[in-house]
């Protein structure tokens, strides 16, 4: 049995040494034989070719049951049962982030950018690894924005803005003004520059990550908008108020499994919730509430319409006008997929939310 250290958190930049037994395998492996192993919780440290290792990892995956259609509870679990199992295939690297397998690619920047300098021998799930040379990828050329002419480039850890309807949504409603806007939650801070893109004269963008906030102010900052945005580690709202405020936060209700999943799950509508309490604190007394938000927690019976007006209606705003548009993702598109109904029905909508006019006493 050998034994596996793993590569540190990336938001630490640590290097961190549990350790795992593992078993060697090598291009001999089946993808049965290897299935059987990873089901029972046994890692698998490659010794093959890298190309196998890809291959073998491929038919390990098609060999993996489909969840049930329409039934998002068991969706997601078997979503995290398989990561869990894919993630027991192993690659070995070297000091300096060096894969001693033939064939394989130089990872040593990718890797280096995501878990710091690796001084001493490590194995990394293979899985992660791919996820970790595809995002170097994404931030080496970037993601076209038609709504910036301009391409984002999102950095490992920071959910990429790869469905433009939200974008787009963004970048055609009127603004109520053009002197200072709070992009709330910006990721890669692509909100943040098409307001700017769009002449708001200054825009203070937030987050929580400091993996976004690195990654929005370089975004910025290549486009040109640096002078005029400013990207601020801190819990939704900068202090002060703005003549709009911008959210667009993780459509979905649950629980957050990885670092990527907190742009997608948002334990108890905590972000949702807490933009609607305290938008009206922040805006200027003519000022908007800019609400991105798909419904498709609705259509998996996660959330209701009425439960969403309820907040808006709770918090002292009201709907100025709301704006939608269709998915236009490929699962939406896509019978096979196990929400497919849901998604297919799947409505992205900008609700310009106003502050009540309260009447004197």
């Amino acid at each position: 049995m050998a034994h596996l250290v793993m590569p540190g958190e990336p938001d630490r930049r640590l290097f961190s040494p549990p350790s795992r037994p593992a078993v060697p395998a090598g291009d001999g492996l089946s993808a049965d034989a290897a299935l059987h192993a990873m089901a029972a919780g046994t890692a698998l440290l490659w010794r093959g070719t890298y190309p196998a290792a890809r291959q073998l990892l491929d038919a390990v995956r098609r060999r993996l049951p489909a969840p049930p259609p329409d039934d998002f509870a068991r969706y997601r679990a078997g979503r995290a049962h398989r990561a869990k199992l894919l993630s027991l295939l192993h690659v070995p690297l070297e000091p300096g982030h060096v894969v001693p397998l033939r064939r394989a690619p130089d990872v040593r920047a990718a890797c280096t950018a995501v878990y710091g300098p690796l001084d001493v021998p490590a194995a990394v799930p293979l899985r992660e690894l791919l996820g970790v040379l595809g995002a170097a990828e994404w931030r080496r050329t970037g993601i076209a924005v038609p709504a910036l002419d301009a391409r984002i480039h999102p950095h490992h850890g920071v959910f990429a803005p790869l469905r433009p309807e939200y974008v787009d949504l963004v970048g055609e409603a009127p603004l109520p003004g053009t002197e200072l806007a709070f992009d709330i939650g910006t990721g890669t801070g692509v909100l943040a520059a098409v307001l700017a893109h769009r002449g708001v004269e200054r825009v203070v963008a937030t987050d929580t990550s400091a993996l976004a906030v690195a990654c929005a102010r370089e975004n910025l900052t290549r486009l040109g908008f640096g002078a005029r945005a400013e990207v601020v580690r801190t819990d939704l709202f900068p202090p002060g108020r703005a003549p709009l405020v911008v959210a667009n936060p993780p459509w979905l209700p649950g629980r957050p499994r990885t670092p990527l999943d907190h742009a997608v799950y948002d334990p108890g509508h905590r972000m949702l919730r807490g933009f609607l309490d305290r938008a009206r604190r922040h805006l200027t007394p003519d000022g908007e509430a800019w609400l991105v938000l798909s419904d498709l927690a609705e259509h998996l019976g996660l959330r209701t319409r009425e439960e969403l007006l309820g907040w808006i209606e709770a918090a002292g705003l009201h709907v100025v006008a709301r704006t939608g548009t269709p998915a236009r993702h490929p699962r939406a598109l896509d019978p096979a997929d196990p929400l497919h109904r849901a998604r297919a029905a799947e409505i992205t909508s900008l609700w310009r939310l106003g502050t009540e006019q309260i009447s004197p006493q």
